[in-house]
């Protein structure tokens, strides 16, 4: 019951934190940590993969419309709107790709409670924050340029502690994008990525799981899809309404805790 209860947890965190810029591979780190979570790395990853997996599908459940679209004009077999929005879409992902595909090992020893790289990991994150809620307001949307750019910054945010989404969103805005446009981006970005992720580790024979993980994983992965959902409306709603500040205060709060417990 322990276990499932830790899973639950560790579901909501990282439903909450996905979207909302604050880290989720951070926040997951530090949760596994003050849980005490000694789980080896590649066990401590198959959770994360699978967190990550429930909050790929509540994107599509909220972007469900604009999937259709997108999937609705890729088939016209034109020029349009949304071959050149998915053309940027698979521009944004060569970046994580490559870094994941190259760096994989090295990644993966990164989720192993590094709680002093999340600490100064999420100052950064406060400090794009902060600058990104104090960029001018346009109407500009994600351009080829633009998008390799922001591939960039996701390709960062690899590491815990640096907020995927705050990372993205941010980058968009300093690059004066304008703001629905830029979540709507981020958050569409990453989806092939992370069905891209499962997939090679399914081939791989990497996402091999017990009888005992399958209850826990489970459970893990329906909370992260219900606050996965919510918290993608809310940080829509945040974004718009120009609110990356607090997230910003918050981050150094966090940050300030982790390095101070482990320095201590």
């Amino acid at each position: 019951m322990e276990e499932i209860l830790r899973s639950a947890l560790l579901g909501i965190i990282q439903g909450i934190t996905e979207f909302l810029p604050i880290s989720s591979s951070g926040h997951l780190e530090l949760a596994k940590f003050f849980l005490g979570d000694d789980s080896m790395a590649q066990e401590s990853l198959l959770m994360t993969v699978t967190l990550h997996a429930a909050t790929a599908l509540s994107t599509l459940l909220i972007f469900r419309k604009d999937v259709a679209e997108i999937l609705r004009g890729l088939f016209q077999f034109k020029w349009n709107e949304e071959l050149q929005f998915s053309l940027k879409i698979i521009l944004s992902m060569i970046p994580a790709a490559f870094v994941g595909l190259v760096f994989e090992e090295q990644i993966e020893q990164l989720f192993e409670q590094r709680i002093m790289l999340v600490g100064f990991m999420l100052i950064i994150t406060g400090l794009l924050l902060f600058l990104a809620d104090r960029a001018r307001r346009t109407n500009k949307s994600v351009s080829y340029g633009n998008a390799l750019i922001i591939g960039i910054a996701q390709a960062i945010a690899i590491l815990p502690g640096i907020s995927r989404s705050g990372a993205t969103i941010s980058t968009s805005v300093l690059l004066g994008i304008d703001r629905e446009k830029s979540a709507r981006f981020s958050f569409l970005m990453v989806v092939p990525l992370i069905l891209g992720k499962m997939a090679k580790d399914i081939l791989d024979g990497e996402m091999v799981m017990s009888a005992g993980q399958a209850v826990p994983l489970a459970v893990g992965f329906v909370a992260a899809f219900i606050t996965g959902a919510v918290a993608c409306l809310w940080m829509i709603s945040l974004v718009k309404r120009s609110k990356l500040t607090y997230f910003s205060v918050y981050c150094f709060i966090v940050a300030a805790i982790a390095i101070f417990m482990v320095a201590s």
